[in-house]
């Protein structure tokens, strides 16, 4: 009886969430972010970009949801805006174990994906941890450990699926059978918190079918 009462509590907290429907915005809460139900390339999706275009970024947060070790699985399409800097990339994926303004994060450059440039195309999928371990940091101190090559396309449909245990993440992309990103400890540590659907600057995102699993 102990054991079932304990599962009863996470299903109610939502720590046991799975196909959490993004078309009900009410589950959704913004941050800079304008948000929309609407179909993309035929299917129903999340738009986001960002309400004040800037530095900064945009996410939606799941509401009533924690998460630890598990599985989150999204898909996603990233491209520039029509107005976006020409540095922007699509930016594009997920927050977790967030904790007020720390949190975890995995992210797409889909314009990186099938760039000319080899070193462009080496930085197509990034780790980092918010807002102390951003991207030009570990970069410049471990060149190469917290990013990866994918094979993306700007604006398509990608499936991410990101595997946390502990310390560790892996970023599975696309299907793929083996993960394109092997993170070995991440900078928070071994915490829990919430999930969050993210755009970078100059961003036009879409969100369908999104999974989160404990």
């Amino acid at each position: 009886m102990k054991k079932l009462s304990a599962v009863c509590l996470l299903l109610l907290s939502g720590a046991l969430a799975a196909d959490i429907p993004l078309d009900n915005l009410a589950r959704l809460e913004g941050m800079n972010s304008l948000l929309e139900k609407t179909t993309y390339h035929g299917r129903t999706a999340l738009k986001m970009t960002e309400k004040e275009p800037g530095p900064g970024s945009a996410f939606a947060t799941i509401k009533d949801l924690e998460f630890h070790d598990g599985v989150i699985e999204v898909e996603v399409s990233g491209a520039p805006s029509k107005t976006a800097d020409p540095t922007a990339r699509g930016f594009i994926g997920v927050l977790f174990r967030m904790q007020g303004n720390q949190a975890e994060q995995i992210y797409l450059r889909p314009s990186n994906g099938r760039a000319e440039d080899q070193l462009q195309r080496n930085h197509s999928v990034q780790y980092c941890a918010v807002p102390d371990w951003g991207w030009k940091r570990l970069r410049d101190e471990t060149p190469g450990q917290y990013e990866a090559y994918a094979d993306l396309q700007p604006g398509e449909w990608t499936r991410m699926r990101i595997e946390v245990h502990g310390k560790e993440a892996r970023l599975y992309v696309g299907g793929a059978a083996q993960p394109c990103l092997i993170v070995k400890d991440m900078k928070l540590g071994d915490t829990r918190g919430g999930v969050a659907l993210w755009v970078g600057p100059g961003t036009e995102g879409y969100f369908r079918n999104l999974t989160v699993k404990e």
